[in-house]
Formats: structure tokens, C-alpha cells, sequence
């Protein structure tokens, strides 16, 4: 009786509270069911003494706010996107249509766009227009199908087809050329995006 009262009201003899844990560690140890009962102790005293979460700023409408808001939309509380995303159109062109979209033009008429094809892909590369536009280091591709060049690495003139001539079918890369055409065409696809396909005179 000394010994809990001591434990329980303090004691200066350190001795008995290293004796206690012991006797209490040895219990868990003999049965375990003490240590399962401590835990589901601590479980359900915890959440009692844990400090309470400040208020959400999260602003919530009231029933009038929410029903004003269905009369006459605001700007604090809206779903509707800022601006509607650009639409695009799907178009097929054949080598010829193709060649107009070379970034020469001042309209989307005449040819301020820059098209070029990857593996009968067209993509719109005008964001791109330093690079593929007129003078740029890969302007040769501008408006025109860049399969070829892109498997072979080279940017020169003799990689394009005529405009008079089908489509080149690539029949002669090696499969490192068709891998390198690939990566190309994947490039383009997740930076630019396609527009349309690439047909023969003949499918048109």
C-alpha cells in the first residue's frame, strides 16, 4: 500500500518507480492481452486530449447565397471556365493543300498557319513558328510531309518528296529510322497536337 501510494503521490526514492515499470513490463510480457487493453486505452483517450483543428476557411454559401448566385452568377462563385478552349478542326490534306500552310500567308487562308506531317499526322506547329517558320533552322518542313527527315535526322531539301509524287511510303528506313520517326511523331503529338491526316491525291 505504501509502495502504490508512493507511485501514485510521488516518492524521492527512484528505486520504486523503476521497480513498478518492471512489474508492469512483466505483465505485458506474461499477457499480452494487458498490452492490447493499454492500446485500446490510448485509442480512445487520445482523440478527448488532442488539441482541436482550427476552423476550415473553406467558404461555404448559405441557402440565400446559393440561390442569389442561380439568379446572377459571380465571379467568387462559378463553374464556368474562364474563356472556351480553342476547337479544332479535323482536315485532310493532301500533299499540295499541305504545302499552302507554310507560314508565308497573313491569313489562316492563305497560309499564316505552319503544318507539317510526321507519318501521315499533320500538326500544327504555328506556336512553334521560330523553329518552322520561314528562316527557321527546320523551316524546310514547313507545310510539308517531314517523315523522312525526321527518321534520318537531316533537315536538307532532298528529303521531301515532290509535291507531284505520292506520298512516300518510307519503305526503306531501317527500323532505327522508323524508331527515330516515332519518337519524333510522339514529340509532336503531346506539344502541338494533330489537326488532320496526310492523304494521297488519289484518296482525296
Amino acid at each position: 500500500m505504501d509502495q502504490l501510494s508512493a507511485l501514485l503521490f510521488g516518492s524521492s526514492d527512484p528505486s520504486l518507480l523503476t521497480s513498478a515499470l518492471q512489474r508492469f513490463a512483466q505483465s505485458i510480457y506474461r499477457n499480452p492481452l494487458n498490452l492490447i487493453l493499454l492500446l485500446a486505452i490510448v485509442y480512445v483517450a487520445f482523440p478527448l486530449v488532442r488539441p482541436s483543428s482550427p476552423k476550415s476557411s473553406r467558404w461555404t454559401p448559405t441557402v440565400a447565397e446559393a440561390r442569389s448566385h442561380l439568379a446572377a452568377p459571380s465571379d467568387r462563385y462559378t463553374y464556368l471556365p474562364p474563356n472556351h478552349p480553342d476547337t479544332v478542326e479535323w482536315t485532310k490534306y493532301t500533299p499540295r493543300t499541305l504545302a499552302i500552310y507554310d507560314g508565308t500567308g497573313t491569313t489562316d487562308q492563305d497560309g499564316s498557319r505552319i503544318l507539317l506531317a510526321i507519318n501521315r499526322k499533320v500538326f500544327d506547329v504555328t506556336k512553334g513558328k521560330n523553329f518552322y517558320g520561314p528562316g527557321g533552322p527546320y523551316g524546310n518542313f514547313a507545310g510539308r510531309d517531314a517523315s523522312r527527315g525526321m527518321a534520318k535526322q537531316s533537315f536538307d531539301l532532298e528529303m521531301l518528296t515532290p509535291l507531284d509524287k505520292p506520298i512516300d511510303k518510307l519503305e526503306d528506313l531501317t527500323a532505327s529510322e522508323v524508331k527515330n520517326m516515332k519518337e519524333w511523331e510522339g514529340h509532336f503529338t503531346g506539344k502541338y497536337g494533330i489537326v488532320g491526316e496526310l492523304i494521297d491525291e488519289t484518296e482525296a
